[in-house]
């Protein structure tokens, strides 16, 4: 691995605004390490927050999809995106939050394989043509979620999560942004092993 987090200029947190020092604090004190992309975002303080509230706004919520569904679009596209930043930092996320040790690694192989619902392959199915054929999706594609339950929202979700995760591994291939080494093992193992 490298110690470098991009190929662009990375601020001290004590030269970036209050409010982006505060929020990449916060992170820090709640996982006990900040993520590389906090800081390679904070190069450009406005795009950060702008990223971060539209991340919020399509992960942290609680309608629809399950918060472990949506980070499996995450995994499984960025797996077909090659961003080796997502994957790890949200096959992180995806294990404690589906509380299965194995199912990110699948995903991001091979999502078909999965341990997961045909609900939830549905979903991928769906997500993954668009990240690699967005041109392609017809309407028989948002028909084929409705009749596994997915609502209007909820497949509104699938596809901005889809788009905007395409958006954030471009950003990771640009920067050369590399994932902390403790999203490896997080979720893999109890805590204190």
């Amino acid at each position: 691995m490298t110690d470098r987090i991009s190929r662009f200029p990375v601020p001290e947190l004590s030269d970036l605004p209050n409010d982006v020092r505060e929020r990449i604090l916060g992170v820090q004190e709640k996982a006990g390490f900040v993520p590389n992309v906090f800081l390679m975002l904070a190069h450009r303080p406005a795009e950060f927050r702008a990223f971060f509230d539209y991340h919020d706004a399509l992960m942290e919520k609680n309608e629809g999809l399950t918060k472990a569904e949506r980070e499996m679009i995450v995994v499984a596209t960025s797996g077909a995106g090659n961003c080796l930043y997502c994957v790890v930092a949200h096959g992180a996320v995806l294990r404690i939050r589906a509380k299965n040790a194995r199912v990110a690694d699948q995903l991001a192989t091979n999502y078909r394989k999965a341990e997961i619902t045909e609900r939830q392959r549905a979903m991928l199915d769906f997500a993954m043509k668009l990240s690699t054929n967005g041109g392609a999706i017809e309407d028989a594609d948002v028909a084929a979620l409705r009749e596994h339950g997915f609502d209007d929202e909820a497949i509104w979700d699938i596809g901005a999560i889809t788009a905007f995760f395409a958006m954030s591994n471009r950003l990771v291939h640009l920067t050369g942004t590399p994932p902390n080494e403790p999203f490896y093992l997080m979720g893999r193992v109890p805590k204190g092993s």
